[in-house]
């Protein structure tokens, strides 16, 4: 999919939340500015939180919020070396039968099985190239 607007993005993530369960795991990839958060923010519309309290949890690691059907989770892995990422007790958030949608995720060598993958490329100015959408 491309989108050509952070509206467009934040659309995408809404979209692609309605499809999500409780227990689901989404790793976000791409570069700094690629639409990671935007992305995030459609997905927290998409799941019954609240869209405007969303931003990008580089210096709070861990955001939640409150959806329909489950807790949100949204992780920052950025600003984080491999040791503290493994102190971040990821397996423990994941197993709480929330959603957890993880920025900066190639950063984390323990990524679970069944983890859907989106990759956010930026190809312009405002456009944007999201693949992973489609559950495999």
């Amino acid at each position: 999919m491309t989108t050509t607007s952070e509206a467009e993005t934040e659309q995408a993530g809404e979209a692609f939340a309605g499809d999500l369960a409780p227990g689901a795991v989404v790793l976000l990839y791409g570069d700094l500015g690629a639409g990671k958060t935007a992305f995030v923010r459609g997905m927290a519309r998409g799941l019954g939180a609240a869209p405007d309290e969303v931003s990008s949890p580089t210096f709070t690691i861990i955001q939640e919020y409150t959806g329909r059907a489950a807790t949100f989770y949204h992780v920052d892995l950025y600003r984080l070396a491999p040791a503290e990422i493994e102190d971040l007790g990821l397996d423990d958030l994941i197993e709480s039968g929330g959603i957890v949608a993880i920025e900066w995720a190639d950063r984390w060598p323990g990524r679970p099985a069944g983890a859907r993958e989106v990759r956010i490329e930026k190809t312009g100015d405002a456009e944007r190239r999201i693949t992973g959408l489609l559950d495999s």
